[in-house]
C-alpha cells in the first residue's frame, strides 16, 4: 500500500512580490501586536499602523524598486522546500507535497490550509524558517495558523508535527560556516588576519526580550557555534549586532549601522558581515546590507565591506533542512499546531 504523501508547510514573514503589494505588506506588519506593540491597545494600533504605513509607503517602494521590484522570498522559499522534499523522498522512499504560509502577505495560512485540504493532506510537518525561536516570529506565525484552522472551518482535519527552532542544528551551523570560510577565502591571505567578522541578526523588540524571549540566547548561540567550527580560521575580532528595528518600540541592539560606525572609528578597514538569521535572501540582505550599511561602512573609512552569501538553496543548507524535517516525522502528532510546539 502507498503511503499518502506527507506535507511540509513552512512558516515564514514574507515579503511583497511586486510594488503594489506593499501597502497591504505593510498594513499587515504594523498592525499584528504580536510583533510590534504600538501604544494605545488595539485600536491605537490600528491608527497608528495606518499613520506608519502612509508615511512610509513611497521610501519603501522605493527600496523594493532598487532590489528588482519587489521580494525574492517566496521564490526562494519554494526552492528550499523543493530541494528538502527531493531529498526527503529519495531518502524514506515516500512522497512530500509542500506549502507555504506567509504571516504578512500571501500565500498565507489560509492558503496553504486549503491547499493542503485540496491535496488530501492528513500528515503535515510545520517547518519555521526562523531557525531562533521568538513569541514575535515562529510564535505569531503559529497562532495565525491556529486561527486560520478555525477560519477556515478545518480545525482537526490534519495531524501536525511542528518544528519550531534550530538554531543549533549541526547542518545548518555547518552551512553557515561554509559560507563564511568561502567569504574570507575572497581575502588576499596576508590581509585576512585583519577582518573583522560582524554577524547581523533581525532585531527584536525590547519588550519581548523583557519578558524572557528566547530569542537573543538563541542568536547568541548560532553565532558561538559558527566560530567555534571555524577554528583557527576564525577572525580574531568577532561582534553581533541586529538590523532592521522599524516603528516607535525599543529594540534589541546594538544596531548593526552603529556598529560598523565604530569599527571604522576603531580603526578597522575590512569587514565581512554575516546575515545570521535569515535563510535567505530578500530586503534585509539585498538593500539594507547590501546598499545600507555598505555605504555605513564606507562613510566608516571601511575600505573591504563585504557580506557571505545567503543560505538560498545551497545544497548543504538544504540537506539540513530534510534532516530537520525527518527528525520531525518520529515526534508524536496532533489535531492541534499549539499542542505541538515547544514552550
Amino acid at each position: 500500500m502507498t503511503h499518502p504523501p506527507t506535507g511540509i508547510l513552512a512558516l515564514n514573514l514574507g515579503g511583497p512580490r511586486n510594488l503594489d503589494d506593499v501597502r497591504p505588506f505593510l498594513t499587515r506588519l504594523f498592525a499584528d501586536r504580536e510583533i510590534i506593540r504600538l501604544p494605545g491597545g488595539a485600536l491605537g494600533q490600528r491608527l497608528l499602523a495606518g499613520l506608519i504605513v502612509r508615511a512610509r509607503l513611497k521610501s519603501v517602494q522605493r527600496n523594493y524598486a532598487s532590489i528588482g521590484g519587489g521580494s525574492p522570498i517566496y521564490r526562494h522559499t519554494a526552492a528550499q522546500l523543493d530541494g528538502a522534499a527531493r531529498r526527503l523522498a529519495a531518502r524514506l522512499g515516500r512522497g512530500f507535497r509542500t506549502y507555504v504560509a506567509f504571516r504578512y502577505s500571501e500565500p498565507t495560512s489560509d492558503d496553504a490550509l486549503r491547499a493542503m485540504a485540496a491535496d488530501g493532506i492528513h500528515e503535515v510537518v510545520v517547518l519555521t524558517l526562523y531557525p531562533h525561536y521568538s513569541t514575535a516570529t515562529t510564535g505569531s506565525s503559529l497562532r495565525e495558523l491556529d486561527r486560520a484552522l478555525h477560519r477556515t472551518g478545518l480545525a482537526r482535519r490534519f495531524r501536525f508535527r511542528v518544528v519550531d527552532r534550530w538554531y543549533d542544528h549541526p547542518g545548518y551551523i555547518d552551512a553557515l560556516t561554509r559560507r563564511v570560510r568561502d567569504a574570507l577565502d575572497t581575502w588576499p591571505q596576508d590581509r585576512r588576519h585583519r577582518v573583522v567578522l560582524l554577524f547581523s541578526a533581525h532585531s527584536l523588540p525590547m519588550s519581548f526580550v523583557e519578558e524572557g524571549d528566547p530569542y537573543p540566547a538563541h542568536v547568541a548561540a548560532t553565532v558561538s557555534a559558527v566560530i567555534r567550527r571555524l577554528g583557527a580560521d576564525a577572525p580574531a575580532r568577532c561582534q553581533l549586532g541586529y538590523q532592521s528595528q522599524t516603528g516607535p518600540v525599543r529594540w534589541l541592539g546594538p544596531r548593526s549601522e552603529h556598529v560598523l560606525r565604530d569599527l571604522g572609528r576603531a580603526g578597522a578597514r575590512e569587514v565581512l558581515l554575516v546575515p545570521v538569521s535569515f535563510v535567505s535572501d530578500h530586503i534585509e540582505t539585498l538593500y539594507e546590507v547590501d546598499q545600507l550599511f555598505a555605504d555605513a561602512a564606507r562613510r566608516a573609512g571601511i575600505t573591504t565591506f563585504r557580506r557571505t552569501r545567503s543560505l538560498n538553496d545551497d545544497a548543504g543548507f538544504l540537506d539540513a533542512l530534510a534532516d530537520i524535517v525527518a527528525g520531525a516525522l518520529d515526534a508524536p502528532a496532533s489535531e492541534e499546531v499549539a499542542l505541538c510546539a515547544s514552550a
